[in-house]
C-alpha cells in the first residue's frame, strides 16, 4: 500500500468511525490535498462533513482567493466554519509586542483586508473569551462541535517531515492526550479526536497527488517557485510567527500592497522583513562581542528589553536551570558520550517518566559548546538566540508554558467550561 492509498483508508475509517468529521483547512498545500481527498471519499460514502478555516486576517491575497474559491466550491456538500475571531496569536517581529489579535474590533481601521462576508465571529461562540489564544480556541471549537454533532474527528493535514514540532504533535505523549484506539496517526483531544491522514507523506507526495488528480491549489506556491524558494521551504503561515520571518520579505516582491498594510498592522514587521532569516534576528550563525561570554551577552541583551519582556525571559531561564539541575533533560547515548569527551560535568540517571530510550542527564547551563546536538543542550548562547529572535515563549529552547502560564490557562478553562 502506498501513502496515497493509506491516507484514503484513514479518511474512510474516520468518516465511518465518527458521527461527524471536519477538515482543518489553512489554505496551504497539505490541508488542501487532504481536503480534496476527504471530499472525494465523503461524496462516495454519502457523508456530510465540515471545513474549518481559522482566518488570520494578515495573509497573501492569493491565499485569500484560494480559500474563498475552495469554500464556495464545497458549500453545498460541506458545512463551512470560516472563523474570524480576535484570539491572541504569537508574534516574533517585536520585542515590545509578544502577541497580536486578528480582526480586533478596535483596530478595524488598520485591518489588512475587510472581514469576509458570512464569517463566524466571536459572538457566535458561547465559549469565547478575550483571554483565548488561537490554539486554545481551536481545541475548544472541537469540543463545541462534538457537543452539537456527536462523536467528532478533526482531520489535520500536518506531515512529520515538515518539522520537529509537527512530529511531536503526532508522536509525543502528552498529559490527557493519547492515541485513539492505539492508532498512531490520531490524538484524543478529549471530546474531539485529531486525525492526521497524511502524516507520513513527503512534500513530493503532496505535489504528485495534486498533479495526478489535477486538484486546484494555492497559486501562491507558483509565485514562491518563481522567486526561487525551495519546495521544502514553502510555507503558508502567519507572517508574524518565527517560522514566517525568513519569508516575510517575499511579501514586498509578490504582493507589495499587502506588504504595505502589514507594516502598519504589527510592531517590528519592517525590521523583520529586512533582517528575518539573518544573524540580525538570530538565524544562521550568530556572533557576540569578543569581550563578552554568552552569559554576559545574554544579560546585556536582557537589559535592552522592556521590563515585562525581560522578566518573562528570566522566569523561563530560572525554571530551565532548576529543571536541568534537579530533574535533568533526556539525551541520547551519543550526545552523553560527546559531553563526556568535552569534559562537561554531568550526572546520568537511569529512570525517567518520559516514554523514550534517551537517558535523563543532570547538568548546569553551559556558556556554549560545539556538539552535534547543540539544540538539545542548555546553553546561554541558545538563550541569546531566543532573545534576538523575539521568541517570547522560548520555543527554540524547547520550553513549554511556565507554571504561572499553565495556571492562568487552567483558570480560564475552568471559568468558561460550562459555557
Amino acid at each position: 500500500m502506498n501513502v496515497f492509498e493509506a491516507a484514503q483508508q484513514r479518511i474512510e475509517w474516520a468518516l465511518t468511525e465518527f458521527d461527524y468529521c471536519y477538515v482543518s483547512f489553512s489554505g496551504g498545500k497539505d490541508s488542501g490535498v487532504m481536503l480534496e481527498l476527504t471530499a472525494q471519499i465523503a461524496r462516495r460514502m454519502g457523508k456530510r462533513w465540515g471545513i474549518y478555516h481559522m482566518d488570520y486576517e494578515a495573509q497573501y491575497k492569493l491565499t485569500t482567493d484560494y480559500v474563498r474559491e475552495t469554500l464556495d466550491r464545497y458549500r453545498n456538500e460541506a458545512d463551512i466554519y470560516h472563523i474570524c475571531v480576535p484570539f491572541m496569536v504569537t508574534t516574533c517581529t517585536s520585542m515590545y509586542q509578544s502577541y497580536w489579535r486578528p480582526w480586533e474590533p478596535t483596530k478595524q481601521d488598520i485591518w489588512v483586508r475587510p472581514m469576509p462576508e458570512g464569517a463566524m465571529t466571536a459572538e457566535q461562540f458561547p465559549f469565547w473569551n478575550t483571554d483565548r489564544w488561537d490554539y486554545d480556541f481551536q481545541d475548544r471549537f472541537g469540543q463545541w462541535i462534538s457537543e452539537r454533532k456527536g462523536r467528532t474527528a478533526c482531520l489535520v493535514g500536518i506531515r512529520t517531515q515538515e518539522s520537529l514540532n509537527r512530529w511531536r504533535t503526532i508522536h509525543a505523549e502528552r498529559e490527557n492526550r493519547k492515541n485513539y484506539q492505539g492508532r498512531d496517526y490520531t490524538t484524543d483531544m478529549g471530546g474531539c479526536v485529531a486525525v492526521y491522514p497524511i502524516y507520513d507523506w513527503t512534500v513530493e507526495d503532496v505535489w504528485t497527488a495534486n498533479a495526478r488528480n489535477r486538484w486546484p491549489y494555492n497559486r501562491l506556491y507558483d509565485m514562491m517557485y518563481l522567486a526561487g524558494v525551495p519546495l521544502s521551504k514553502m510555507r503558508v503561515a502567519s507572517p508574524f510567527l518565527s517560522e514566517g520571518q525568513d519569508a516575510l520579505r517575499l511579501y514586498q516582491v509578490i504582493e507589495p500592497d499587502t506588504w504595505g498594510k502589514l507594516v502598519g498592522r504589527v510592531n517590528g514587521v519592517n525590521f523583520a522583513g529586512l533582517y528575518g532569516g539573518t544573524t540580525m534576528m538570530g538565524w544562521k550563525s550568530i556572533t557576540k562581542p569578543a569581550h563578552f561570554t554568552w552569559k554576559e551577552y545574554m544579560y546585556f541583551l536582557l537589559d535592552t528589553l522592556p521590563e515585562e519582556t525581560r522578566q518573562g525571559y528570566l522566569r523561563k531561564l530560572e525554571t530551565s536551570i532548576k529543571f536541568w539541575r534537579e530533574k535533568g533533560g533526556c539525551l541520547s547515548d551519543e550526545t552523553i558520550e560527546e559531553l563526556r569527551k568535552a569534559g562537561v560535568n554531568i550526572e546520568v540517571l537511569s529512570d525517567t517518566n518520559y516514554k523514550t530510550k534517551k537517558k535523563p542527564v543532570r547538568m548546569d547551563y553551559l556558556d556554549d559548546i560545539d556538539i552535534t546536538q547543540f539544540k538539545e543542550i542548555p546553553t546561554y548562547k541558545r538563550m541569546c538566540i531566543c532573545i534576538i529572535k523575539n521568541d517570547h515563549l522560548c520555543k527554540y529552547m524547547g520550553f513549554s508554558l511556565t507554571k504561572d502560564e499553565m495556571n492562568r490557562r487552567k483558570a480560564i478553562q475552568e471559568k468558561y467550561k460550562d459555557l
